[in-house]
């Protein structure tokens, strides 16, 4: 899988360009501010539907300008792909090969990637919701069986956690059986798909981040949470513990068992890297689980998405940063960087200079 070309209009600081990419390495170069990210955020746009980094997706609109469109033609295993969304101030329009849709869902799994930015780091070291965030992103590609059922969930824990607030005890009591199975069905999706992709995650992980750190640390990836089987029986070892956390749940006002509570365990040669690992170490083994997101698109669909990484090699030293872009051979990667890395010298890849929201080299 790669991206053919990636048309801009009013999109962030461009006014209108056009990205021909390569099928392997594209380097975007140019000073801060000039547009290198803006160009990342829009491929990942048209994979997921909406931004690593915009709260709304107006924000994306160029100044003074009344809508922005991103326009992308992708070749697959399965064929081309053309996705084209349009931002207005109140609203954004996706059309799939021509055709309209009004379910985000029905976009992705059209065009995959795994997008790495500084940013990305929240994964290591910061709440369990960004660990959770980055479980959410891959397998809602994967899978849109499982983004419905995310949905679902939220709003099904949205109204019972306002349930369990109500005055009104015993209807409390009587009421939430009804919404725990409801919320239990969804949930079971939800952790049944976590846990097959962590099965397959994590020795890709442990492979990537030894082969980074030509085997100097080992890193362990697994789940904070212990629900096992089929959809069938994890429901019904949630049911189970939402009614032992029933009164404890009234008292707090909100649900404390279910995939909403999930966390990962990251650890380098045995230690919880959040607490002990330094950034350099945290920036690794965060790489070496994109990389890892990257083998298991691969094994599910036998090729691999599009990777991006966003200004994510400054900070590696020279040894790392040559063994990331070893590890992404085969790969189409769009990276941004403020100039070209001597990790670039022994490959082949198409250059793009970017100056004030315009390609002024390359292209």
């Amino acid at each position: 899988m790669y991206i053919e070309s990636l048309e801009l209009k009013n999109f962030r600081n461009y006014a209108e360009e056009k990205f021909s990419f390569s099928s392997g390495v594209n380097v975007i170069t140019g000073k801060n501010a000039q547009g290198k990210t803006n160009c990342a955020e829009a491929v990942f746009y048209l994979c997921t539907g909406y931004s690593p980094r915009a709260t709304r997706d107006k924000q994306v609109i160029r100044y003074g300008e009344s809508s922005a469109r991103i326009t992308g033609r992708a070749a697959t295993a399965y064929g081309t792909v053309n996705v084209d969304l349009t931002f207005l101030p109140d609203k954004k329009n996706v059309r799939i090969n021509g055709v309209e849709t009004l379910k985000m869902g029905e976009l992705l799994g059209n065009i995959n990637s795994v997008f790495f930015n500084p940013g990305e780091l929240k994964l290591i070291q910061e709440s369990p919701e960004d660990r959770r965030r980055f479980l959410d992103i891959s397998l809602s590609q994967m899978d849109k069986k499982y983004f419905y059922a995310l949905q679902r969930y939220k709003k099904i824990l949205s109204q019972r956690n306002t349930l369990l607030k109500d005055e009104n005890k015993d209807l409390i009591r009587d009421t939430l059986p009804i919404w725990d199975v409801q919320l239990a069905n969804s949930a079971a999706v939800i952790v049944k798909a976590r846990n097959e992709f962590l099965r397959l995650l994590s020795p890709y992980a442990k492979d990537a981040h030894g082969f980074i750190t030509d085997g100097a640390e080992e890193l362990e990836v697994s789940a904070g949470y212990r629900y096992e089987g089929g959809e069938e029986q994890i429901a019904e070892q949630i049911i189970e513990d939402l009614k032992e956390s029933l009164e404890k749940n009234i008292a707090l006002g909100y649900t404390t068992v279910g995939p909403h509570r999930d966390d990962l365990k990251i650890k380098i040669n045995g230690e919880d890297v959040k607490i002990y690992g330094s950034q350099g170490q945290q920036r690794t083994a965060a790489l070496s689980l994109k990389l890892a997101e990257l083998e298991v698109f691969n094994f599910r669909f036998h090729e691999y998405p599009v990777l991006l990484l966003d200004d994510a090699l400054s900070e590696l030293d020279s040894s790392r940063r040559g063994r990331v872009l070893k590890r992404t051979e085969g790969v189409q990667t769009i990276i941004t960087c403020t100039e070209e890395d001597d990790g670039f010298k022994n490959m082949e890849y198409k250059k793009f200079e970017i100056s004030a929201g315009r390609i002024i080299s390359g292209g």
